[in-house]
């Protein structure tokens, strides 16, 4: 039997330089999406999925992302005392319980193979999950419970995928798939950005995992890849030599909040969304020239 996956890993160390000025003392995780930081919404999805423990890989000036996950006492107070009970409990709901945080740094931007390394030892000889709060999905059922029920059924590791065009794989982690359904395949093949032609697929890894913790091992001796840099997926090759990778083609929709495009797109979608402001977006538009209409 599969042991239970209850610890996530989020790295949040970047600089998000794609989206300078903003990022320049705001951490890009912190960035809103309507109202909430991109940063809530990832641990949102991990809550959703069983997740009991929450691992941040931090770096410099990233201590609000602490500071969010931490009691507001004059906040709550002033909250309590104006009688915005609603405020309040919408606070309390999002702070996870005492001693379900940890925070640790990643003193070198040596990429996410590096951060994922620096959780070791909070992690320690559990599988895991690995979150990657850029990206930001919309579903009635979170892609980590998705991916729960997987792990559920076929154990090992579990990678999240989504289709592509074919002419578009050369940006992004590409899979090879085996047998089996949506819900739970085989993966055969990992290739970073191939070009289209030596794609063995046009199902991109989505920023989602569940990986055992022999992966520690792999990372501590992963030789710098692409960028200069040591590559999670690299690492993750040498691991399914040993263990069964399976894929997930998740039922939802994907918004890469760390392009500027994707960050606007989420913004709107998930404004539209929302019963107490839809409506008002569409009117707001509508006496601005721009027909839109809500789905």
């Amino acid at each position: 039997m599969s042991k239970r996956v209850r610890t996530a890993v989020f790295p949040v160390a970047g600089l998000g330089t794609r989206f300078l000025p903003a990022t320049k003392s705001v951490p890009k995780e912190m960035l809103t999406v309507v109202d909430r930081p991109v940063i809530q919404y990832a641990v949102d999805e991990a809550r959703e999925a069983g997740i009991e423990h929450f691992v941040f890989v931090t770096g410099r000036n990233k201590g609000v992302i602490e500071d969010h996950f931490d009691k507001q006492y004059e906040l709550e107070r002033t909250l309590e005392d104006r009688g915005k009970v609603e405020a309040l409990a919408l606070l309390q709901a999002d702070l996870p319980s005492a001693g379900q945080t940890s925070f640790t740094r990643q003193q070198e931007p040596l990429g996410l193979g590096h951060a994922v390394w620096c959780a070791r030892d909070i992690v320690g000889t559990e599988p895991f999950a690995l979150l990657l709060p850029d990206m930001l999905f919309k579903s009635e059922r979170g892609v980590l419970k998705q991916m729960m029920e997987a792990y559920e059924k076929k154990g090992g590791n579990i990678v999240a995928v989504e289709e592509v065009a074919p002419e578009s794989v050369s940006s992004y982690g590409v899979i090879g798939r085996g047998e089996g359904n949506d819900d739970a395949f085989r993966i055969t093949a990992m290739v970073e950005k191939p070009a289209p032609a030596d794609a063995p697929s046009n199902l991109i890894i989505s920023g989602r995992y569940i990986l055992q913790p022999q992966i520690f091992s792999l990372l501590a001796k992963q030789a710098k890849g692409a960028g200069g840099e040591i590559q999670l997926t690299d690492a993750m090759q040498s691991l399914m030599t040993k263990q069964d990778f399976h894929g997930v083609k998740y039922s939802g929709q994907s918004f890469d909040c760390g392009a500027k495009v994707g960050f606007l797109a989420a913004n709107i979608f998930y404004a539209l969304d929302r019963s107490d402001i839809g409506q008002d977006l569409i009117d707001e538009l509508h006496a601005r020239g721009l027909e839109i209409t809500h789905r």
